[in-house]
C-alpha cells in the first residue's frame, strides 16, 4: 500500500497551478503587433462589368500562410478621391504614336477635378517634365506633342520612369503612372531577370506608385524586331502586374489603332479603388515583403502591387 505524501502532492499542486497561469497569459497576450501599412488595390469583376461591392470584412491580406489583420478599407471616391496621375510618353517612340496624341487629351480632358495630371517624356534615361501636376486639364492637354522619334533618346524607359519617382514628393493621394513605349530596355538589352526592371518595381513598390503600361513601337530597327518587340512587352507586362496596375498590348510590334480602349479601362479601375490598411506580421528589420489579397465575393478579385515596404517593429 502506498504512502500518501503531504509535500510530493503539495509540490505537484504548485507545477500545475504555474502552467495554468502561463496558459492564460499567453492566451491573454496578443502577439505585438507592428505599424500598419497602406496599399492601394482595385476591385475588378472576373466577368463581365459589374464590379461587386467590397467591404472590410470581405478582404483577405496574407504574408505567405498568415493572414494579417484588416483595419482600414476606404473608396477612394468624393472627399477621398484624390490622384496624381502621370501620363509618360517615350520619346524614340515611332511617329505612329502621333496618332494616338488626340485619345490620351480627351482622356485627361475628361479626368475629374480630384484628378491632378502631369505630362513627362522619357529622354535619355531621365523624365523630362513638360507639365507639373495640375486640376488645369486642358493646361495638361496642351502639353502633348510628337516624339522626337530618335532611337537613341531613351536608354532605357525603365531609367526615366525611376527618375520620376525620385522626384515625386511623397503625399497622401494616390500616384500612379501610364507608361507608353515599347518597353525595350536598350541599355540591358533582352532575356530575363533584367535588373533595371526590377529595380524600378521595387521603387514603384516602396513608393506606392502603380504604373499601366501601353505599347507602342519605337522607331529604328528594335522597332520592328520581334526579339526586342517580345522582351519590350514581358518588361511592361511584368512592370504593370507587379506594381497593380495593367499592360495593354497587341501581339507583336504592330501599333494599337486607338489608345481610347485602353485609357477607358483604366478610368475604369481608378473609379473602383480603394485605400486598404493592415497590421502585417512583425518585422525585426524593415523592408519589402510580398502579400497577396483575397475575397470570397463572387466574381470579384482584389488587384495591387504583389509587395510592400513593411517598417520595422518597435521594439
Amino acid at each position: 500500500m502506498k504512502k500518501y505524501c503531504p509535500l510530493l502532492a503539495m509540490l505537484f499542486a504548485i507545477v500545475a497551478l504555474f502552467a495554468t497561469v502561463q496558459v492564460a497569459i499567453a492566451q491573454e497576450s496578443p502577439a505585438p503587433a507592428g505599424p500598419s501599412v497602406n496599399l492601394v488595390a482595385t476591385v475588378e469583376a472576373r466577368h463581365g462589368s459589374n464590379i461587386p461591392t467590397i467591404t472590410r470584412d470581405d478582404v483577405m491580406v496574407y504574408q505567405g500562410r498568415d493572414r494579417d489583420k484588416v483595419t482600414g478599407w476606404l473608396p477612394l471616391q468624393g472627399d477621398h478621391a484624390g490622384l496624381e496621375l502621370f501620363i509618360m510618353l517615350d520619346d524614340s517612340s515611332n511617329v505612329s504614336l502621333g496618332s494616338q496624341l488626340e485619345d490620351i487629351r480627351q482622356f485627361i480632358l475628361a479626368q475629374p477635378v480630384s484628378t491632378k495630371v502631369g505630362i513627362a517624356y522619357m529622354q535619355n534615361g531621365i523624365a523630362q517634365v513638360l507639365q507639373n501636376l495640375t486640376t488645369d486639364h486642358a493646361l495638361a492637354a496642351k502639353a502633348l506633342r510628337l516624339p522626337l522619334g530618335n532611337p537613341g533618346a531613351n536608354a532605357s524607359p525603365y531609367f526615366s520612369l525611376g527618375d520620376l519617382i525620385k522626384r515625386w514628393p511623397e503625399n497622401p493621394e494616390r500616384r500612379e503612372v501610364i507608361m507608353a513605349t515599347d518597353g525595350i530596355d536598350r541599355y540591358w538589352g533582352s532575356g530575363p531577370d533584367n535588373a533595371y526592371v526590377d529595380t524600378v518595381i521595387e521603387q514603384a513598390q516602396r513608393a506606392g506608385v502603380i504604373v499601366y503600361t501601353i505599347y507602342t513601337p519605337g522607331e529604328g530597327h528594335y522597332g520592328h524586331s520581334y526579339w526586342r518587340t517580345y522582351w519590350g512587352q514581358n518588361y511592361l507586362s511584368q512592370l504593370a502586374d507587379e506594381t497593380g496596375g495593367e499592360s495593354y498590348y497587341l501581339i507583336g510590334s504592330a501599333p494599337p489603332v486607338s489608345f481610347t480602349p485602353y485609357l477607358q479601362d483604366v478610368g475604369r479601375k481608378l473609379g473602383n479603388q480603394y485605400l486598404l490598411t493592415f497590421i502585417p506580421k512583425p518585422q525585426k528589420k524593415a523592408g519589402m515583403e510580398r502579400i497577396k489579397l483575397q475575397t470570397e465575393i463572387p466574381n470579384a478579385e482584389l488587384v495591387s502591387a504583389d509587395r510592400v515596404y513593411v517598417p520595422a517593429t518597435p521594439q
